[in-house]
């Protein structure tokens, strides 16, 4: 089997992690038996660049199902874990993956899986898109679309398609209401303060929690540490943004002004250098920061790195920065995310919605095929509001759960009479 993993005798490991977030992901089970049936993806190779653990696993599982050559890698190298990537491999996927890989192993995955061709595109923060644009530009002719899963994805995205640059159809799952409503708010939420407490085994409650950022995900994250009995402060460069989190209840301030306060800092925006020199030299002794935003760069790691007289492990997946005052300020998973490199990412259940998306926008894409335009500027395509309703109705019908509907006369109050 052509793939690059850590241990393929690791495989019964991994398969019983697939065995148990399957058991709860009964959306992908249904959309699986749909796939298996109708054959979508038959002669396609797509390629997947999502954190390599179980639930990605489960999507896997259904495009393969459904036909489709897998090449899979790791979207962090923290958050791969071998041996659900032995287990793929084990059932015949490629996966080019390793738990802890250097900066040149992680860019070989992502190249290897785009080597293979791919018709079809998975993108988890955009480092398939924007490799396969800049080494491998003779192959995006190929490319029938893709699909991009975050909102740091998304962005790059939308820089790459306002250039110009942007060569093939691609699907902004990440805005899709089943996904982020859902995915961005309670699976953040919940997988963050997991990777937390996990790492840190420490209290929550009554210690001043900031949180950068108040999109969605960060939402999640506060709603969730208000839960836990923290003093929640945001800091935000979004008017409306910082005006909402006022009125849900939180402090919002500056990032300086919070600095001296908080005892655990989150980020959760997109951006680089949210914490940074200035913020570190304020904090308190102890105080612990940590990142859920997609790359590494939001807490300034490398910066604290330079301003610290000495580094080391405090504990496992906690780096100790001394600094010159005296003071130590620790970093949780090397600043990358830490629900997933300090944890199993979002709950199964919330996972299942978001990879019904992306399987179902895979689909949409190949059906669709020839007839997406490919002009620059025009690549980015939202999520059509059948498939979102579509998910919610199948998760509704799953889980028990009926709703009412329009009567004709009531349509018709709303929209009109039917031509």
């Amino acid at each position: 089997m052509n793939s690059e993993i850590r241990d393929a005798a690791l495989w019964e490991s991994g398969a019983l992690k697939i065995d148990w977030v399957r058991r709860h992901m009964p959306l992908l089970s249904d959309i699986c038996e749909e796939f298996t049936r109708t054959q979508p993806f038959r002669g396609l190779r797509i390629a997947l660049s999502v954190h390599l653990e179980a639930k990605t696993a489960r999507l896997c599982e259904v495009l393969a199902a459904g036909g489709a050559d897998m090449y899979v890698t790791g979207s962090n190298p923290l958050s791969t874990q071998d041996d659900v990537a032995a287990a793929l491999v084990h059932e015949g996927l490629h996966v080019f993956a390793v738990h802890g890989a250097t900066p040149e192993e992680y860019a070989r995955g992502i190249r290897r899986v785009l080597e293979a061709g791919p018709q079809v595109i998975i993108d988890d923060g955009g480092d398939l898109v924007s490799t396969l644009h800049a080494e491998f530009p003779a192959l995006t002719g190929g490319v029938i679309g893709g699909c991009e899963e975050t909102t740091t994805g998304i962005l790059r995205l939308r820089k790459m398609d306002a250039a110009g640059t942007l060569r093939f159809p691609m699907m902004l799952v990440n805005d899709a209401d089943c996904k982020h409503l859902f995915d961005n708010r309670y699976g953040t939420g919940q997988s963050v303060w997991d990777g937390i407490n996990r790492t840190t085994n420490l209290i929550v409650a009554g210690k001043y929690v900031v949180v950068a950022g108040y999109g969605w995900c960060g939402k999640g994250v506060a709603m969730r540490a208000k839960g836990l009995g923290a003093k929640v402060i945001v800091t935000e460069i979004d008017p409306v943004r910082a005006l909402e989190a006022a009125m849900d209840g939180f402090s919002v301030m500056t990032m300086e002004e919070a600095a001296p306060l908080g005892d655990l800092f989150i980020t959760v925006t997109g951006c680089e250098d949210v914490v940074t020199e200035p913020h570190f030299l304020k904090m308190k002794d102890g105080a612990i920061c940590c990142n859920a935003g997609h790359f590494e760069c939001e807490v300034a790691v490398a910066k604290l790195r330079k301003m610290a007289v000495r580094c080391r492990p405090a504990r496992a997946g906690i780096e100790a920065f001394e600094l010159p005052s005296g003071k130590t300020v620790y970093i949780l998973a090397e600043g990358r995310l830490v629900n997933l490199a300090a944890g199993d990412g979002h709950p199964a259940e919330i996972m299942d919605m978001s990879f019904a998306i992306q399987a179902l926008s895979a689909r949409y894409l190949v059906q669709r095929q020839g007839s997406l335009p490919r002009t620059a500027g025009q690549m980015l395509h939202p999520v059509p509001r059948e498939i979102d309703e579509a998910v919610a109705r199948r998760l509704l019908s799953i889980r028990g759960i009926r709703i009412d509907t329009l009567t004709p006369a009531q349509r018709e109050y709303l929209y009109g009479p039917l031509a």
